[in-house]
């Protein structure tokens, strides 16, 4: 179905892929970009739309690679629908969901289910993450051919690490075979069980149980070295501690087939927002020192850490309101990754358009998906973002169903406010 032209008039086109930085036009026919020009020089045809965007970025559309949409399974903390709306509020067209729903998405009815309601309710792209093992049990590989056959983009146990290292070394096989990506979990689970925050003074002092750096760290050095002996790529998830940082540096170093990831939470927390037990700041891995949470700074700005992702995570308060020990680990991201990563920009940490490689170039490329560019003839998937608009991150603003989010009442930076996905705009913040 094709939707009316548009034309976006006088917004800052950021453009990596193309290396283009510059104030401009752009017009969309036919749910294409058909035209990228100077301000000035695109005029709209009569049955056409036209914003202004003066003062505004106008960028390719924001890829999450990292979300929990529940469905199907635990539509009380989130579905596809309110999901992909939520994504479409923090700028996002295009979402990889992880297979632990409920039942785990290990086979072709999972996958096929999840893509049938996202093509029916969605209001951005939904790319399914399937199973490295059945149920996610790390005992069996799950069928890599069936799935990517059904429309899985990568494999992943994400939520369990795959404890098994001879079951990882097959599954970075026998996924390269299928052209799937395989996304690691990286917990050591000896390390890690049973524990509710990051290993140190401050969980002795609160009197829970820590859960030790090297948890992570033992598990990215296994799977960076298994990606190297068999020679296929690897995907490092939600990283968090400085040497899981320097663990992937060494690798790429070394030329090894690897890329890597972080959340918001953890280049913009440390472990001290735990305060007196707030269960909205626990997750997993845990936010760790304000070391480490520099050093994942420096990651994303030399190149180390390929993309920015949510690991948005809703809950409940049923699962967030009880003692910190037995709260549910995560938190909700995909409207606050815009100006939480906009926070390092306005620090010179990372520039804008690093920023949107981070947010869009880098996870396209990872996951091989399209989007990414604002190439002329491609898809008209589009994010138009606001870096000076200030908002108070509130519980009756927040599209997701959860409200599980260590931000709230935070006065933020930097906004999405219009989401366009294959010309049609689902998020508008703006006259048109």
């Amino acid at each position: 179905m094709t939707t009316k032209p548009l034309l976006l008039k006088n917004g800052r086109i950021i453009d990596p892929a193309n290396n283009i930085d510059q104030q401009g036009d752009i017009l969309i026919i036919n749910n294409q970009i058909a035209r990228k020009g100077k301000s000035g020089t695109l005029s709209c045809p009569d049955n056409g739309r036209i914003v202004d965007l003066n003062g505004k970025w106008i960028v390719p559309g924001l890829i999450d690679m990292h979300v929990h949409l529940r469905e199907p399974g635990e539509e009380y903390k989130e579905t596809i629908a309110s999901g992909t709306q939520a994504a479409a509020a923090g700028g996002f067209t295009a979402v990889a969901c992880m297979p632990n729903t409920n039942p785990v998405n290990d086979c072709q009815t999972v996958t096929s289910f999840i893509l049938a309601k996202a093509e029916k309710e969605g209001s951005a792209r939904v790319y399914p993450v399937g199973a490295i093992s059945k149920s996610s049990s790390g005992t069996e590989l799950a069928e890599f051919g069936e799935m990517k056959e059904a429309g899985v983009v990568a494999v992943s146990d994400d939520g369990r690490p795959v404890a098994n290292s001879q079951l990882m070394r097959r599954a970075l096989e026998y996924s390269s075979n299928h052209n799937l990506l395989v996304i690691s979990h990286s917990e050591e689970m000896s390390l890690s069980q049973n524990g509710a925050m990051n290993d140190g003074i401050l969980s002795t002092r609160l009197g829970l149980r820590g859960i030790p750096r090297v948890a992570e760290e033992i598990m990215v050095y296994r799977d960076l070295a298994l990606a190297e002996y068999v020679g296929r790529p690897v995907h490092i998830a939600h990283m968090s501690t400085r040497e899981s940082v320097d663990l992937v540096r060494r690798a790429k170093a070394k030329g090894c087939k690897v890329s890597a990831e972080t959340a918001p939470h953890y280049f913009s927390l440390s472990e001290e927002a735990i305060g007196l037990y707030d269960t909205k700041a626990k997750m997993n891995p845990p936010l760790r020192t304000h070391d480490d949470m520099l050093a994942i700074r420096d990651g994303l700005r030399d190149g180390t850490i390929d993309a920015i992702a949510t690991d948005h995570a809703p809950h409940s308060v049923m699962e967030k309101d009880v003692e910190f020990d037995q709260a549910a680990n995560g938190i909700i991201g995909l409207e606050t990754a815009v100006p939480l990563t906009l926070a390092l920009v306005n620090k010179n940490i990372l520039t804008p358009s690093r920023m949107i490689e981070l947010l869009s170039v880098n996870p396209a490329r990872i996951l091989r998906v399209e989007g990414g560019t604002l190439s002329e003839g491609k898809i008209a998937d589009i994010t138009v973002i606001d870096p000076e608009k200030k908002f108070v991150y509130s519980k009756e603003g927040i599209v997701s169903k959860s409200k599980n989010s260590p931000f709230l009442n935070w006065e933020l930076t930097g906004k999405a406010v219009l989401t366009i996905l294959g010309g049609k705009i689902t998020f508008s913040d703006l006259e048109i």
